[in-house]
């Protein structure tokens, strides 16, 4: 939904209001719901919020965060039929690889 709302080129807050309600029924956790967002908006602090964790958390509390969501999202673990449960893991998990990098590349991470 939040990738539609996109196509348009912006999300405007009445869409993101609505988005965070459907999240809220379903049971996604905000932090959760900011990660998947931050995937579609852009800005400058998105590779933190998809990680889940602050800028300002130390190198290892972000390679802490990265290999946690790297288990959550990887396809190997997300066992289902439903081929749009495991597209969307696919995605998430590539997303989660590119903030890592990002991070890496942005403070130096080896």
């Amino acid at each position: 939904m939040i990738g539609i709302a996109q196509e348009d080129g912006q999300v405007s807050q009445a869409e993101t209001s609505k988005h965070q309600e459907i999240a809220g029924y379903l049971r996604i956790p905000k932090s959760d719901f900011d990660s998947i967002m931050a995937m579609f908006v852009k800005s400058a602090d998105n590779a933190y919020k998809i990680l889940e964790v602050e800028k300002s958390a130390t190198d290892d509390e972000v390679k802490k965060a990265y290999r946690k969501m790297a288990k959550k999202y990887h396809p190997d673990r997300v066992v289902t039929e439903n081929e749009a449960i495991k597209k969307g893991a696919e995605e998430k998990f590539k997303e989660v690889q590119k903030a890592y990098e990002t991070i890496q590349n942005e403070r130096g991470i080896p």
